[in-house]
């Protein structure tokens, strides 16, 4: 079941206006050809945006979206890359922009409560100001929201030592379709009371119920970080230098992987640290102790070097950023390369990343196109981009092949197709490649208990 609502009667819209009165409801085109688009540049028209302040009036919305069988889509900053909230069925946005509050932090418990609109990096700010530490840091920690992390279970470039977003959530408070209120686990870093609610909330793109809090778990503050970027002739001595570094004995808190493709990208994007004939880069952080963190970029630093970089470069405490800034503007600087892209997140085990970039570099030669492959070393979860050009002709039917191509090496390899982006409106449709007709069966029929009528982020079904 699901329903397309392309415009409201004058009552539904005085009874929205009821509950969001003000500028928290809108409807002017303005309004909402903005709330329509997310980073995957993939766009459809709601019928309205709200923008609640309270658990309160997303409970009337929700009473109110059942009860009228009106599409509701959660939205932050829209950041993910997958088409995740676009509102392909109209309905109504929910921008939770206005839930910005960091409610509690709680030194005895390590956990800190807040609301969804919180953005990532203001919440890290927050907890490291009492000498704690929320470690998931996103890409986009600078701009996104936790509630979007939360989402999605984001990952980010600490995930091989910390986890991602899952790892930290204790507890959430969430709405339902109808108007039900529930709150799932707890302050409690541990809980096996029933079935875990809180973990199949976390990650399933707003489809479910709507989340209003979350208490996360957080650790003590490192005392400092240190992080090294280094280059190589090549991808094959890159991997050879971030194996060396296991060997000795150190678990880094990021390692990232750069192949020659993202080197030319970020190239015309700024200006790099790099010397010519550099064909793959490894940037990795360590974090602990002032001592420790001096100790291991040592020895970290002597592991790399039997690996033969063509260069190496060093932060300690605060001179870090730059390097990590190159690593994020990655995505926008791939557009250097080619206007249109198709820009994927999957996971391979990570002894299988070095069969797995090179198969994707051998798939874009195929089809005539550059394949870009950067991301999380650490944990084997690569982003591949297929750039393109959509006005030549062809193009994106051969991005698309490329595409699928990409998934299927991936797959064969025991990967997945999605590390941490979600499936999505770009992903939906390939979800039978990975997943049997009895698990997707299995998904639905959760969807189904809690969203009977469907109008929690429609259209994102998987196919």
């Amino acid at each position: 079941m699901s329903f397309f609502i392309d415009k409201l009667s004058r009552s539904q819209r005085k009874q929205l206006e009821k509950i969001f009165p003000g500028d928290q409801c809108g409807f002017t085109k303005g309004e909402l050809l903005s709330c329509g688009v997310d980073a995957s540049r993939l766009h459809a028209l709601p019928v309205a945006l709200v923008k609640p302040e309270s658990t309160e009036q997303v409970r009337r919305l929700l009473e109110w979206a059942q009860k009228n069988k009106v599409p509701v889509y959660p939205r932050a900053r829209a950041t993910n890359k997958v088409g995740g909230c676009v509102p392909v069925n109209g309905g109504v946005v929910v921008s939770t922009l206005g839930m910005n509050r960091i409610l509690e932090i709680n030194k005895s418990d390590f956990t800190v409560r807040v609301q969804p609109g919180v953005v990532t990096a203001q919440l890290q700010k927050a907890v490291e100001a009492e000498g704690l530490f929320y470690p998931p840091d996103p890409a986009s920690y600078k701009i996104s929201t936790i509630g979007g992390n939360i989402s999605t279970c984001a990952g980010g470039m600490r995930a091989v030592k910390y986890g991602v977003t899952r790892d930290y959530v204790l507890g959430l408070e969430a709405v339902l379709p109808g108007g039900k209120i529930i709150h799932t686990g707890g302050r409690t870093h541990k809980n096996v009371v029933g079935l875990d609610l809180t973990r199949l909330l976390v990650g399933s793109a707003g489809t479910l119920a709507f989340i209003t809090e979350a208490v996360l778990k957080l650790l003590p503050l490192p005392e400092t970080s240190a992080s090294v970027l280094c280059g190589f002739k090549n991808i094959t001595d890159a991997l050879k230098g971030a194996g060396a570094v296991f060997g000795c004995g150190i678990l880094p808190t990021a390692m990232e992987l750069m192949d020659r493709n993202t080197i030319r990208a970020l190239e015309m994007h700024s200006d790099v640290p790099w010397p010519d004939g550099t064909g793959g880069l490894l940037l990795l952080k360590i974090d602990g102790s002032d001592s420790s963190v001096r100790s291991d970029l040592e020895k970290m630093s002597s592991a790399i070097n039997e690996a033969s970089p063509t260069f190496i470069e060093k932060g300690l405490g605060d001179d870090q950023e730059s390097l990590w800034e190159l690593r994020r503007v990655i995505s926008p600087a791939a557009f250097n390369l080619a206007p249109d892209k198709q820009g994927e997140d999957v996971a391979v085990p990570r002894g299988s990343v070095p069969e797995a970039i090179e198969g994707f570099h051998k798939i874009g030669e195929r089809y005539g196109l550059t394949v870009l492959c950067f991301g999380h070393l650490g944990d084997g979860n690569i982003h591949v981009s297929v750039m393109y050009d959509g006005s030549e002709k062809d193009q994106k039917g051969l991005a698309l092949k490329a595409k699928k191509d990409i998934f299927r090496l991936t797959l064969s390899l025991g990967g997945t197709l999605s590390g941490e982006h979600g499936m999505g409106l770009t992903k939906g449709g390939y979800a039978r490649m990975q997943l049997s007709e009895t698990e997707l069966t299995l998904m639905r029929d959760i969807k189904n208990v809690f969203d009977p009528l469907n109008i929690m982020n429609p259209g994102k079904e998987l196919k």
